[in-house]
């Protein structure tokens, strides 16, 4: 390539001028000012996204005169700051769009009176439950192992816990070796009826 050719000049690393483009920005809008417009400050009232574009000073000089309330009356101020608590949109008195209708068909299928306390929590703080029947034992699931303690126990599945400890406590007596003269043949027949004692109230049966 020769030295004098007009693309020599752009491959070269330091070329002899800044060939880059620059991009050229809106000046400043105030009167009588050429610099760079590198601020945005709001038009004003009802011209709502429209922006003047100004240099730092004179922004800072727009920005400090700046009312958005310039020509109002006091009365349209004190409404528009009004409208400004609900983002100007429409708002109604409670109760006046049946809300009061509402509030109290809420109450009724939120009460305590229709929530059931089985542990009656409600009534220590002076609240009020439906109290639920206490389910019968017939309607627990029973287990295997449970049938064959109470078969070992020889009460019903029905048996209350008090029934069931009254029948622990016969039992006990009748297989002990010291109520027996000391014959350890029914240990074996005790040692059931503790376990099948133990099992049940492990179970919450008594």
């Amino acid at each position: 390539m020769k030295l004098d050719s007009p693309l020599f000049d752009r491959i070269r690393v330091k070329p002899d001028r800044d060939r880059r483009l620059k991009a050229e920005g809106p000046t400043c809008e105030w009167e009588g000012c050429c610099n760079a417009a590198t601020h945005r400050a709001p038009k004003g009232r009802q011209m709502e996204g429209q922006f003047w574009r100004f240099c730092f000073e004179h922004a800072r000089a727009y920005n400090q005169s700046y009312n958005y309330f310039a020509g109002m009356g006091d009365d349209a101020v004190a409404a528009y700051q009004k409208d400004a608590a609900t983002g100007h949109r429409p708002t109604w008195k409670m109760g006046s769009k049946g809300g009061a209708a509402r509030a109290a068909e809420h109450a009724k299928r939120h009460s305590t009176e229709n929530i059931g306390d089985p542990f009656g929590m409600f009534g220590e703080v002076g609240g009020r439950a439906r109290v639920e029947p206490e389910a019968p034992r017939e309607s627990r699931m029973i287990r295997n192992a449970e049938r064959r303690a109470f078969e070992s126990l020889g009460v019903e599945i029905s048996a209350t816990p008090e029934e069931i400890k009254a029948r622990f406590k016969v039992l006990v007596k009748k297989y002990h070796p010291d109520a027996n003269g000391g014959d350890i043949s029914t240990e074996d027949r005790l040692r059931d009826v503790i376990q099948s004692y133990n099992h049940l109230k492990n179970a919450g049966f008594c």
